[in-house]
């Protein structure tokens, strides 16, 4: 085989204006490989595309028999281009017959063809098909005649993309590219959405991929390199920056990556073969993705994102990205897919249009979770590589009910959830019906169910769920979204429009609680190996009580005339409450100084989170004019269990013994003390764990707006005394040989009530 024919450079300009020109889809790919052929002088070029159903058939050839075009077919891992598309690598054979992998196919007439080399067509690391060439003569082929065809396939890959293949697709049979997947995950937020998928940190797409200045490509190059490793040494050297932990040490990934010598020298090699800069990083993102695709050592797969990351990056200082807004082309029902984001990112999206959210990592009890839950969009998370799968517009059903999404469901997939979700919209008129029902327990017990928010927009629920209040207001959420520190006029506005719009109903405020896992923009962030059991809550709040006192004057001005209830989080002892309690008292001396008006009904309380106070309870009542349980954070540090780690965060139930003894134990201390006890937490909204909260005597409890209608179905048609019974006997059993669980859910079906 002679050199190449005017060198890649020439092959990919010819190629280019194959593109440019109105052709059919069949007619463009087989003069792409004629033009393939005559440049690289071999005797046959030809190309697979993965098929939906695995299957590689070939789509153009040159050199082989035309009659086998479409009808040729190798499943993945079968033969030379079957291993290639599944290991997403070259293979190149001086006698491709005596290789194991070779399969012979009769209707092609390739026998006589010993030289052989294949390149995956790829995109973003993806097999979406395989480009060949073979010669009679044997012999190995160049690196630089490799690079050619690698290249040559970018081409192929973005025609697959773009969808222009589908007209010369056989009928019924579908590309790879666009096959219907599911991704299983955990379901975080109840719920069916039916949408378009809106990737959160949308891919570059590369579309000019030929240059026609290569030394104008490389100083692009060089610069965009220049300013990526500038903004990293920036962040390195930021003083915000921890000097040691996770977040250097990925940051120093991220500088060892940008200074690689062997990947810029990559990057320019493609570059010299003919590509545009941004074309080459792509090309050379997709090639190392497909490699560390096939690693098993999880800390290698890892890097990976680091990787993918990093190039991201510098595509944008190619392309002079600065991010779209959110608006942009954002489509009524979207589905947001992100590996991980921010609660407020997700409020600069238009709410009305989400219809369900899809995270590759977090955990339920994540922030943004808690804003989507507050929003009633259903969540899945830990949906693992689902962004990689995905492209922005594509058909996609999230399932939060099973936590499962259906990327590119198939029609009569479709059409079965189309009937799930008006069966959902029937249950839920029913639930709208039960608004003004009373909530009273088949004997006779009234229920008090409030709703948990966060955000103005959480408002309208009170209303449309039928809650009688606002159980848990969490104000720290006003500065998460917040890019700067509210002023006390605005925290003052805030509260007042909160309690405006609350129409009346009571609304209880808990006083900041950030820190620890809770992040705001602003606040310098101290790098901590148990950030859940550290400077956090009420007490970061202590340590800086400016922070502190500035938002209880605003809650007292905002609720001049009228009524104020506050409680105060993550307490571990008695004494907190006191020094809270003494703060409260001088800015209610300083507005009394001023001549300003004091709510003239005052409601002071404490969250119960941290398990020392437990020993504590009857202080603990005594010091307060109530309590509310934080059942998220009390079951978590109670079982030593991070609710933030996937891997252990289901491992001990909630409705397990030992934690509905410490629930009992706390409404007890409640009633011997005649101090309202409420819950606020994750365990009120389902409606198997609600019922166990009766049944362990809570009589207030406060969960997500969605969840009330359900568990008000259930408490209409509960006995209350009977479950309270059987709870009683199943707790105090020491040798019990069924889960608590097990016993809820048979008592719910013996009385008919609906879970």
């Amino acid at each position: 085989m002679r050199d190449l024919s005017g060198g890649p450079r020439v092959l990919l300009k010819r190629l280019r204006e194959l593109m440019a020109e109105p052709l059919e889809p069949q007619e463009r790919l087989d003069r792409i490989v004629r033009q393939i052929a005559s440049n690289m002088v071999a005797e046959v070029c030809s190309v697979y595309v993965l098929r939906a159903d695995g299957v590689l058939e070939l789509y153009a050839t040159e050199g082989l028999k035309k009659e086998a075009v479409h009808l040729s077919q190798l499943k993945m891992g079968q033969g030379l281009v079957g291993t290639i598309a599944a290991s997403a690598q070259p293979l190149n054979l001086s006698d491709a017959q005596s290789h194991p992998a070779f399969r012979y196919l009769p209707e092609t007439g390739e026998e006589v063809y010993h030289s052989f080399l294949g390149v995956p067509i790829l995109r973003t690391g993806r097999s979406l098909g395989v480009l060949v060439v073979q010669n009679k003569a044997s012999r190995n082929y160049r690196e630089e005649e490799l690079e050619a065809l690698e290249t040559t396939a970018m081409v192929l890959a973005e025609m697959i993309a773009t969808g222009e293949l589908k007209k010369i697709t056989k009928p019924g049979l579908e590309l790879d590219l666009t096959r219907s997947v599911t991704i299983d995950g955990d379901t975080y937020n109840e719920g069916i959405g039916l949408g378009y998928v809106v990737l959160h940190e949308p891919r570059i797409v590369v579309t000019n991929l030929l240059n026609e200045d290569t030394e104008k490509e490389i100083r692009r190059l060089a610069d965009a390199l220049g300013s990526l490793r500038i903004s990293i040494d920036d962040m390195l050297s930021r003083r915000d920056v921890s000097m040691e932990g996770e977040h250097r040490e990925v940051l120093e990934t991220y500088r060892m990556f940008a200074h690689d010598q062997g990947w810029v020298r990559k990057l320019e090699e493609a570059v010299r073969n003919g590509l545009t800069a941004e074309a080459a990083v792509e090309k050379v993102q997709s090639d190392t993705k497909a490699r560390m695709m096939r690693l098993t050592d999880p800390y290698l797969r890892e890097r990976m994102h680091d990787f993918e990351d990093l190039a991201n990056r510098l595509l944008r200082q190619l392309i002079g990205y600065s991010g779209r807004t959110v608006a942009e082309g954002f489509p009524n029902d979207a589905i947001i897919f992100a590996r991980a984001m921010g609660a407020a990112e997700l409020l600069d999206y238009p709410r009305a249009n989400i219809r369900g959210l899809v995270l590759e990592e977090g955990a339920v009890t994540s922030h943004v979770v808690i804003v989507a839950r507050a929003m009633g969009i259903p969540v899945v998370g830990q949906a693992a590589g689902v962004v990689a799968l995905a492209e922005n517009g594509d058909p996609v059903i999230i399932d939060g009910d099973g936590g499962h999404v259906h990327l590119r469901p198939m029609a009569d997939h479709q059409r079965s959830y189309e009937e799930k979700v008006r069966f959902r919209a029937r249950r839920q008129e029913q639930f709208r019906a039960l608004r003004a029902v009373e909530p009273v327990t088949k004997d006779g017990q009234r229920i008090s169910l409030m709703m948990n928010a966060g955000l103005l927009v959480d408002l309208p629920q009170l209303a449309e769920s039928g809650a009688e209040g606002i159980g848990l207001f969490r104000t720290e959420l006003q500065f998460m979204i917040a890019s700067t520190m509210p002023k006390a006029e605005e925290q003052e506005a805030f509260y007042r429009n909160v309690m405006k719009q609350a129409g009346g109903h009571v609304v209880t405020f808990r006083t900041l609680d950030i820190g620890g896992d809770k992040v705001v923009p602003y606040f310098r962030a101290h790098e901590e190996e148990n950030p859940a059991l550290g400077w956090r809550a009420i007490r970061l709040s202590l340590d800086r009580p400016g922070l502190l006192r500035t938002q209880l004057r605003a809650m007292l001005k905002a609720a001049a005339d009228g009524e104020l209830k506050m409680m105060v989080p993550m307490v571990t002892e008695v004494s907190e409450i006191e020094a809270v309690r003494e703060l409260v008292q001088k800015e209610v001396q300083h507005l009394s100084r001023f001549g300003h008006s004091l709510p003239r009904k005052f409601q002071f309380g404490a969250m119960l989170e941290v398990p020392a106070l437990l020993w504590q309870l009857d202080e603990l009542m005594a010091a307060v004019d109530f309590v509310s349980v934080g059942s998220n954070d009390l079951f978590q540090f109670s079982m030593a269990v991070d609710r933030g780690n996937a891997r252990v965060s289901d491992r001990f139930d909630p409705l397990g013994r030992p934690f509905l003894r410490i629930l009992r134990d706390i409404v007890r201390a409640g009633e011997r003390n005649k101090t309202p006890v409420t819950l606020c937490g994750e365990l009120a909204g389902k409606t198997i764990s609600a019922m166990a909260l009766l049944g362990v005597g809570f009589r207030s409890v406060s969960m997500s707006p969605a969840s009330i209608g359900p568990v008000k179905a259930m408490l209409l048609g509960l006995d209350l005394q009977a479950l309270t019974a059987v709870m009683e006997e199943a707790l105090n059993d020491t040798h019990p040989k069924t889960s608590m669980r097990e016993i809820l859910v048979r008592f719910a079906e013996s009385h008919n009530i609906p879970l």
